[in-house]
């Protein structure tokens, strides 16, 4: 009997020794649903990586702007294959002025489409040419000055002033064939807007 009791306790401390629990920690940001509604988020600022559907997803901003609610919509005029144009359309209905309005996307949706404020011409490019007009900011790879986070792209599109509605053509270039989905997140500078109560985070998708 003796024998057998410290046999069993020999297992039983070997047990304890190899069963550690673990945290079940969901790393993805962002929109969880088909509409694209934004979900919970547990934080963090690890660079945007695909998620298990093959969605390149952003990590969460490190603010968020509860003070002014805006309403938006995306529209997407890619065919497959084919190279077209987003159109983010953002209204302030809050009562204080965005002082610049951010969209943020992962980086490495460029090897797919090749997101972009204007079309590159002559132009643009030679020295010494008339002053150009733009409407955008920055156009800022990650990390960057202002805490844009590494592995994302920011593009500033300046102020929106209350009750103000910016209409913001975005250029998509086909670099690959073949589908994209994407996060798409609409900031305050650094800190995400809400909409409908919830973060204007949502995903895109490009045939």
């Amino acid at each position: 009997m003796r024998l057998a009791s410290m046999a069993c306790a020999m297992v039983l401390a070997a047990c304890s020794l190899h069963a550690t629990p673990g945290n079940s920690v969901n790393p993805s940001a962002g929109p969880s649903s088909e509409d694209g509604s934004a979900a919970e988020s547990a934080g963090g600022t690890t660079e945007p990586s695909p998620s298990d559907t093959g969605r390149l997803t952003l990590p969460a901003p490190s603010e968020t702007d509860s003070a002014t609610p805006i309403s938006y919509t995306v529209t997407v005029e890619v065919a497959a294959d084919a190279s077209g144009q987003l159109t983010i359309v953002v209204t302030n209905l809050g009562q204080q002025i965005v002082p610049e309005l951010v969209l943020r996307w992962p980086t490495e949706v460029r090897d797919t489409v090749f997101l972009a404020p204007f079309q590159p011409s002559a132009q643009r490019i030679r020295e010494g040419g008339d002053p150009l007009v733009q409407d955008w900011t920055k156009w800022v790879e990650g990390p960057g000055e202002h805490g844009e986070p590494a592995g994302t792209t920011s593009l500033g599109w300046g102020p929106l002033l209350v009750g103000g509605t910016l209409t913001i053509p975005v250029l998509a270039t086909r670099v690959a064939a073949g589908p994209i989905t994407f996060d798409l997140q609409i900031l305050n500078g650094e800190a995400v807007l809400q909409s409908d109560g919830v973060p204007a985070w949502t995903q895109v998708t490009v045939p």
